[in-house]
């Protein structure tokens, strides 16, 4: 079983997002038992939080059902237990370097290196805009997702 984690700054938005796409996709495929999802951020030290509610209404909008709650942080831990660490951005790919092993490093990639067709490598930050970036953040994660399970 292939588990892979989706990694943001809050783990409010991008990572829950992109892990409800890829859980639903995973499921449609009949695939569920070939790989293990979850969702983190670099920056969710207070973890707890709940999904963006921007984030629930585009992707019920777009029949995905929203499946993480709450946020968490990375965990040392994570480093060992995934085989793939996918951050939503350069940014938070920078900061997952800092934090994991170096044995480690070949395990981190952008999410968008899976879509390289796109016009960007970084899914980005719709914290602070309105819901028009959250329609954009999820057409990024659902091309993201869709070459990630065309290669896992």
């Amino acid at each position: 079983m292939t588990q892979v984690l989706m990694v943001c700054m809050a783990n409010v938005c991008r990572s829950p997002m992109a892990l409800s796409v890829a859980q639903q996709l995973v499921r449609n495929q009949g695939r569920a038992g070939e790989l293990r999802l979850d969702s983190a951020g670099t920056h969710a030290a207070q973890g707890g939080k709940r999904m963006d509610a921007r984030a629930q209404s585009v992707l019920l909008k777009r029949q995905y059902t929203p499946v993480k709650t709450r946020s968490r942080q990375v965990s040392a831990q994570d480093f060992e237990r995934f085989d793939l660490i996918l951050a939503m951005d350069e940014g938070n790919l920078a900061a997952l370097k800092r934090l994991a092993p170096p044995d480690a490093h070949d395990k981190l990639r952008l999410l968008l290196s899976f879509a390289p067709e796109m016009d960007t490598t970084d899914v980005p930050d719709p914290y602070y805009g309105d819901l028009a970036g959250f329609s954009r953040v999820l057409n990024l994660i659902e091309a993201g997702v869709n070459g990630l399970l065309a290669r896992v």
